[in-house]
């Protein structure tokens, strides 16, 4: 088999401090697929006068298409095709047209990896460490977290920001606030179950997720590994779990659910060891951990 890598190697900087690029508008179901394959026919489609014909939205939503479609990776800044989009929604790619709850959890991954392009996600999901919030609560942190870049952005940035997060994990019901008829409609990403949302009042889910492959958790820790320990062969669960930009961290993961998924995938690849040392559980990588990410991705995909 032909070894590929995703190009996994990350960048100093973990995130910009870009805010509110996707025009109010949460990723919606096709959206990904229809920006991927029309910039692939013509990485200029974005710009022409009859973009909102040709991917069928409004003028607006042709430039949030676009930004999803850079913040989530699968095309690049000239708007061409990533190995990761081809790899992922290219014709003979892993899931084309995102039927498999696992590819909207890599998607999640790929949004928040190095370097994140949604400032606020990044922070919401790495930054900030309370289980339980309020919408005020993520504001406050986000106003403090952005002074760390020395950059003023305005609050009805965060704002945007907040609430597209909010309506693209917690399930909402849109309707009782007679909102418009579009924005009732779901975002795939609800569907990961990560925030739970109660009143006025929201939650992380931590834990297991039941749409959550082992393979996808493994192939993630061993992507992460490949940038945040490059000069070690192995790498503690600790980091794995809690580390910012960490699996654990980004898909709000437990030390048992982690080392289970760890166990589970080990069966299968030699490659991966599991090493106790005084008490100390570390992950012993390959030489090339990007690269078993990769086949694991693909033996998970071709079952």
């Amino acid at each position: 088999m032909i070894q590929t890598k995703l190009n996994l190697k990350s960048p100093e900087t973990p995130v910009n401090p870009i805010f509110a690029n996707h025009e109010t508008f949460h990723p919606r179901f096709g959206w990904l697929k229809k920006g991927f394959d029309a910039a692939k026919k013509n990485s200029g489609v974005f710009l022409q006068d009859d973009a909102p014909v040709r991917l069928g939205v409004g003028k607006n939503m042709v430039r949030a298409i676009r930004y999803w479609c850079s913040a989530f990776k699968v095309l690049d800044k000239n708007n061409l095709p990533t190995t990761f989009g081809e790899k992922l929604l290219g014709n003979n790619g892993w899931d084309s047209y995102l039927e498999n709850p696992a590819s909207l959890w890599l998607l999640h991954w790929n949004l928040l990896k190095p370097t994140c392009e949604a400032a606020a996600w990044y922070y919401i999901f790495n930054v900030f460490r309370d289980p339980d919030f309020t919408k005020e609560d993520i504001l406050a942190g986000l106003q403090d977290y952005i002074r760390s870049f020395d950059k003023k952005i305005a609050d009805s940035s965060f704002i945007k920001d907040v609430n597209c997060i909010l309506r693209m994990y917690a399930a909402q019901d849109f309707l009782k606030d007679n909102a418009p008829i579009e924005d009732s409609i779901d975002c795939p990403f609800t569907e990961l179950g990560l925030i739970r949302h109660f009143g006025k009042n929201y939650q992380f889910k931590i834990g297991a997720k039941a749409n959550l492959p082992a393979s996808v958790i493994v192939a993630t820790c061993l992507e992460y590994a490949s940038w945040a320990n490059k000069d070690s062969n192995t790498i503690t669960i600790r980091r794995l779990l809690y580390d910012e930009g960490s699996p654990g961290t980004v898909f709000k993961l437990t030390e048992s659910i982690l080392c289970t998924a760890i166990e589970t995938v080990a069966k299968e690849f030699n490659g991966i060891l599991f090493e106790n040392t005084a008490g100390l559980i570390q992950l012993s990588l390959p030489e090339n951990p990007e690269v078993l990410a990769v086949e694991i991705l693909d033996k998970y995909y071709s079952m």
